[in-house]
């Protein structure tokens, strides 16, 4: 397999000598052109696997419906039970110390008791309960409140089951797909502009049927990836933000700008308990210190979820129990467009502390929506086929750019070997002042996005030795041709 330049050999300058400077535009589109190929044809395979995996990711909250529908569907009609009963049902012999949270039932669900579990291999499982009848229709391994397909799904698509490793597969995925997609629009606009001053039509948003080939293959290329562009620029920022290392930078930044939003606080270090330890009264006034070495009286439940009622939290809340009555408990909502917090004293029945999500900074208000949208859990079935959408776009662009590669190969190729790539040269031949605007961006991009920077630094070295070696060719050639 062999892959040429675009002239056959690089193009030279006179020993010592700069070549002609050329114009912005011209040049600008050459450089942009060269990285777009080498970035296609070397981050397509990460991008590749990307699109295929979130696929199926897209839809693993209609999967879990169909898998789990005995556990997540309710099967009587009644009147929701207190939810202390349900937990009581859900404990079944186990350790009350190990209940770690509530999440109540939508209407026709069924309610969920998570559970510290050694023996499972996250460390938790969840129980369901019928919350009219009361009964147990199983119990799920889940890993952070995720059943078992959705974090087998989720696994796969983040690291490939790799773990660390696998998990630089999709960093370098998303690190990429922004310069690959901004790139290409550029590209494509040029490509419309100059049609369009040629005479000819202009299209951005259609296909040419009227050509065939390669620019044909361009054409869908290049539709398709201006329909997709906000999405998949989308997808690239919402999964740096949980990547390793630019996401590490990124939390980084928004705690500098006070971007994040407020912690609950739950600690209750020195709050008074009712006399005598009375539970039931939920409100009762003065009186000992609990002990935190005291255990929880997970009954308190329906005291706070009357609390939190009446401070206006609504619909589906999570419940979060304390480890130590020292802490308090917790009561999210968890509506997907953003929900209140209070933090409760299961002695006094108390609010200790609010955080609403009206007053969360819009950054975070973003971050929070980014992540229900990427994982496809916002605008339900809808969500998740626009999700699903723009992997099939992805995957086809990456398809026909390799297709168009195939297609510029010299017409009397023979064997494996692909087209050509566009020339070299095209930095060399920009105004030093944009030379040094791009070093200054590309060097601060790399440096928060690790992953393209280290990879963006390799394709400059592997670029400037397959250049040396081309002109060490070409001058061993231009000697053997030259007479004695």
């Amino acid at each position: 397999m062999t892959i040429t330049d675009k002239s056959g050999v690089p193009e030279t300058s006179p020993p010592g000598t700069r070549p002609p400077v050329a114009p912005g535009g011209s040049a600008l589109r050459k450089l942009l052109l060269r990285l777009h190929f080498y970035a296609g044809v070397f981050v397509g395979p990460f991008l590749l696997v990307a699109a295929l995996t979130g696929f199926v990711y897209a839809f693993a909250p209609t999967l879990e419906k169909l898998v789990y529908g005995n556990y997540l569907d309710a099967r009587s009609t009644g009147e929701p039970l207190p939810a202390s009963e349900q937990l009581q049902a859900a404990l079944d012999g186990r350790d009350p110390a190990a209940v770690e949270s509530l999440q109540t039932a939508d209407p026709g669900g069924t309610t969920r008791v998570v559970f510290t579990d050694p023996d499972a291999a996250s460390g938790q499982s969840t129980v369901f309960v019928d919350p009219g009848s009361g009964d147990v229709l199983g119990a799920l391994e889940t890993d952070s409140g995720d059943l078992p397909l959705r974090a087998w799904l989720s696994a796969l698509h983040k690291n490939l089951h790799l773990g660390d490793v696998g998990n630089l597969y999709s960093e370098m995925a998303a690190s990429w797909l922004f310069v690959i997609v901004l790139g290409g629009l550029y590209l494509w606009w040029d490509k419309s502009r100059k049609d369009r001053a040629r005479g000819g039509r202009a299209r951005l948003l259609t296909v040419d049927r009227s050509v065939a080939g390669r620019r044909r293959t361009l054409n869908w290329h290049g539709a398709v990836g201006a329909w997709a562009a906000l999405g998949l620029l989308f997808l690239s920022a919402t999964g740096l933000s949980w990547s390793d290392h630019a996401g590490a930078n990124i939390k980084t930044l928004r705690a500098e700008m006070s971007w994040n939003a407020p912690k609950l606080n739950a600690s209750l270090d020195g709050t008074p308990a009712p006399a005598g330890g009375d539970h039931d009264g939920h409100g009762g006034g003065g009186g000992a210190t609990a002990s935190t070495a005291e255990a929880v009286d997970v009954t308190a439940i329906d005291g706070v979820l009357h609390v939190a009622r009446a401070q206006g939290l609504t619909g589906q809340l999570s419940v979060g129990v304390p480890a130590t009555v020292a802490e308090a408990w917790t009561v999210k909502e968890t509506a997907k467009t953003g929900g209140d917090a209070i933090a409760v004293d299961g002695y006094t029945m108390r609010v200790t502390d609010r955080v609403d999500f009206a007053d969360v900074p819009l950054v975070a208000k973003l971050t929070s929506w980014g992540i229900a949208l990427h994982m496809g859990t916002m605008f339900g079935l809808a969500n998740q086929v626009v999700l699903a959408a723009l992997a099939v776009a992805l995957l086809t662009m990456i398809v026909r750019g390799y297709l168009m590669w195939w297609q510029r190969r010299p017409a009397r190729a023979q064997g494996v070997e692909f087209g050509t790539v566009p020339r070299r040269g095209a930095l060399r031949r920009l105004p030093w002042p944009a030379i040094a605007a791009i070093a200054v961006v590309a060097g601060a991009v790399g440096m928060f996005v690790p992953l393209l920077g280290i990879s963006l630094a390799a394709f400059l070295v592997v670029d400037v030795a397959i250049g040396f070696v081309s002109r060490s060719r070409a001058k061993t050639l231009e000697k053997k041709e030259t007479p004695a």
